[in-house]
């Protein structure tokens, strides 16, 4: 493990720094937005249109990768994303601040795309695990990182705001003077959502209720803090503490999703995210320490929903399509994430800041009444399931491109793109049906070909051996005795056995 760390080091490091003020900038904007009285609605939009600009990004990122190559491709976004962290200190339009948001998501997912494709080329099979587990540690710690930095600001002013400027030009540091060279980075191919909707319906439910969850927790749970009386340290340390907790939990939840139910598994989570919201409806008024365990306890229930969901789905799949069942996953959780801070923000606005939780309540309620393991037939199992357990503590921090360090997919043997024919039999049923037609057409046509003969032989004078007998004056016909049977050569088969 540490030699991959070193081999590496320069891309964690720059992702470290890059998750670092994301997570900065996400809580400091919620606390911040809070402190001067500003809707909820709009705390939610701006984290909405970001990870709306982490899904649509995605496409613009390839083509600017391939136009350009990694290097530039990752410099010119980490430039846009400070440029509009720091052009938010100079401008205090919403609306403007929404564009900056959206732009900033999308240049971020390009940096994203360039560090996972990087290490992806550059890694060997026997250590893609092992590299995609490095990656989301060090994803998941900038995120800690960011939440906890905000303790060093103790005035709610604008400079946190530089710091993370900060944090995301150092990023391009390390990237711009690797000596590792440039990957190739593949056309992103078309692919038939129908088969993976069809397939597994359960788990893109699971998926876009994980995304409602996550979008609204990174955005809204720093608000809810503050209208409890926590202070900006607090709330930054409230946040903190769910993600590290988060992380930590991938591990034993792992070990339990590889030896139990994975349905089962997931409707304990939703059962357990219900109740232990109720307790947060602001009944009565929590001290801290209450608060830091129920976000310990709720981030170990929210951040393993995406990767229980993600490990029933590949179960259901076949192998060779689950590189596009990854590209689908992603784009249904940033769905989620989406909606999830706006419907949250909508309720917190026009209700009380106390509705978060309801509405985590809500979220767990509805994967109670939708996962249901005697719904579940098994008809689509895959010949691996179940498939190993991934970590994955939170898939918006990162890209669709991070699919191809999954162990679970093979990038080789990948046809997400090819057409889907499910109303075909397997291969094993239809090759001997294919030879059977083949061996009766063949035999019908020797069978044609043995009649003619049969008929030719009829004709043939057996002494003169002329198919005529008699020319015209009624005198034998001149004709090679060969003939015939030179003629009825020339009509066998080269396949047919000599006579």
């Amino acid at each position: 493990m540490l030699s991959s760390v070193g081999a590496f080091s320069s891309l964690y490091f720059a992702t470290l720094m890059l998750l670092l003020s994301s997570g900065l900038f996400n809580t400091f904007m919620g606390v911040r937005l809070t402190a001067i009285s500003v809707s909820e609605v709009w705390i939610g939009g701006l984290i909405a249109v970001y990870y709306l600009g982490l899904v649509f990004g995605a496409r613009m990122g390839h083509r600017l990768i391939m136009g350009v190559g990694h290097i530039r491709a990752y410099a010119a976004s980490a430039a846009i994303v400070t440029i509009c962290v720091l052009v938010q200190i100079l401008i205090d339009s919403m609306y403007v601040w929404l564009l900056l948001r959206f732009l900033a998501g999308a240049a971020m997912v390009v940096q994203f795309m360039g560090i996972e494709s990087w290490l992806n080329e550059q890694s060997d099979n026997s250590q893609r695990g092992t590299i995609f587990a490095i990656y989301m540690v060090f994803s998941s710690l900038g995120t800690v990182l960011g939440q906890l930095s905000l303790t060093l600001f103790p005035h709610l002013n604008y400079e946190p705001l530089v710091f993370v400027a900060i944090c995301s030009a150092f990023s391009l540091v390390p990237v711009a003077i690797t000596r590792r060279s440039h990957p190739p980075l593949q056309v992103p191919a078309p692919i038939n959502a129908r088969y993976y909707v069809d397939r597994v319906p359960l788990s893109l439910m699971v998926l876009l209720v994980a995304g409602m969850l996550t979008g609204a927790f990174y955005g809204l749970a720093p608000v809810y803090a503050v209208r409890v009386h926590l202070s900006s340290e607090q709330a930054a340390l409230f946040v903190a503490v769910s993600v590290a907790a988060g992380v930590l939990a991938q591990w034993p939840v792992g070990w339990l999703a590889d030896r139990m139910n994975r349905v089962k598994l997931i409707r304990i989570n939703a059962i357990c995210l219900l109740v232990l919201a109720i307790p947060l409806w602001g009944w009565f008024e929590a001290p801290f320490w209450f608060l830091l365990v129920f976000s310990a306890l709720f981030g170990i229930l929210q951040f393993t929903l995406y990767p229980l969901g993600a490990a029933f789905a590949n179960d259901n799949v076949d192998p060779e399509r689950r590189v596009g069942l990854s590209a689908i996953l992603y784009m249904v959780y940033g769905l989620g994430a989406c909606l999830g801070p706006l419907l949250a923000g909508g309720l917190m606005t026009y209700i009380g800041s106390n509705l978060y939780y309801i509405f985590v309540a809500a979220c767990g309620l509805a994967l109670v009444l939708l996962v249901r393991p005697q719904k579940v037939l098994g008809d689509h199992l895959s010949q691996d399931a179940p498939t190993n357990f991934v970590p994955m503590p939170d898939s918006l921090q990162s890209s669709a491109a991070a699919v191809a360090l999954d162990p679970r997919v093979d990038i080789s043997s990948d046809v997400s793109h090819d057409p889907v024919f499910e109303d075909l039999p397997p291969v094993e049923e239809r090759v001997p049906a294919t030879t059977e037609s083949t061996a009766v057409e063949r035999q019908a046509e020797d069978e044609a070909v043995e009649a003619t003969l049969a008929e030719d032989d009829k004709r043939v004078d057996p002494v003169a051996g002329s198919s005529g007998g008699l020319d015209d004056s009624g005198n034998p016909a001149d004709v090679d005795s060969s003939g015939g049977a030179q003629e009825a050569e020339s009509k066998r088969k080269p396949s047919d056995p000599a006579p």
